[in-house]
C-alpha cells in the first residue's frame, strides 16, 4: 500500500490524508464544461452579455449543444464538491465511477459535435478534427494517470483529532 504513495510528498495530501485530486480531472472538466464557462464569462460582462457567446459560438445551436454535452460534467463537478467525510451514500457510490463519467462526457461531447457537423453543418472539419484530437488526448490521460486511479480508490474519512 505504501508503494503507490512513494512518489508523493506531504504537500500532495489533503486534510483527510487523501491524495489531492489529479489535474487531469480538472482539465477534462474545463473542456467538458467550456459552454458553461463561456456562459459565466458572458453573464459577468456587464457591457455586452451575449458578445462573448456569439464570438465563440457563432451559431446559437452550437452553444446549446455545448451546454447539453456538459451536463454529465456538471454531475461530476457536483460529486467532487460534495466529496467529504460526511458525504451522502450516493456521493460515495458515485465517486469511483467519475473516470467513466468523465470519459462518457467526452465521448458524448464528440458525438454531439459529430451530429452538429453532419446534420446541421455547424462545425468546420478542422475544428472537428482538433476536438477529436483533444478528446483522444484527454481520454488517454484519464487512463494513464496513476494519481487519478488512486483518487478514485480513496474517499475522505473522518480522522481522529
Amino acid at each position: 500500500m505504501g508503494h503507490k504513495y512513494s512518489q508523493y510528498s506531504v504537500e500532495d495530501f489533503d486534510k483527510f490524508d487523501c491524495l489531492k485530486l489529479s489535474k487531469t480531472i480538472y482539465l477534462v472538466l474545463i473542456f467538458v464544461l467550456r459552454g458553461y464557462l463561456v456562459w459565466l464569462m458572458s453573464v459577468t460582462n456587464m457591457q455586452d452579455r451575449v458578445g462573448i457567446i456569439q464570438w465563440l459560438y457563432p451559431q446559437t445551436a452550437l452553444f446549446y449543444l455545448s451546454l447539453a454535452s456538459g451536463a454529465v460534467g456538471l454531475f461530476v463537478l457536483l460529486v467532487i464538491s460534495l466529496r467529504r467525510a460526511e458525504a451522502k451514500n450516493w456521493v460515495r457510490a458515485s465517486w469511483p465511477y467519475c473516470r467513466v463519467l468523465l470519459i462518457c462526457a467526452l465521448v458524448f461531447d464528440f458525438i454531439i459535435s459529430l451530429f452538429g457537423f453532419f446534420y446541421w453543418q455547424l462545425l468546420s472539419v478542422s475544428w472537428l478534427v482538433m476536438q477529436g484530437g483533444i478528446i483522444a488526448v484527454l481520454i488517454y490521460f484519464c487512463f494513464r494517470s496513476r494519481r487519478m486511479a488512486i483518487n478514485l480508490q480513496e474517499f475522505p474519512e473522518k480522522l481522529p483529532e
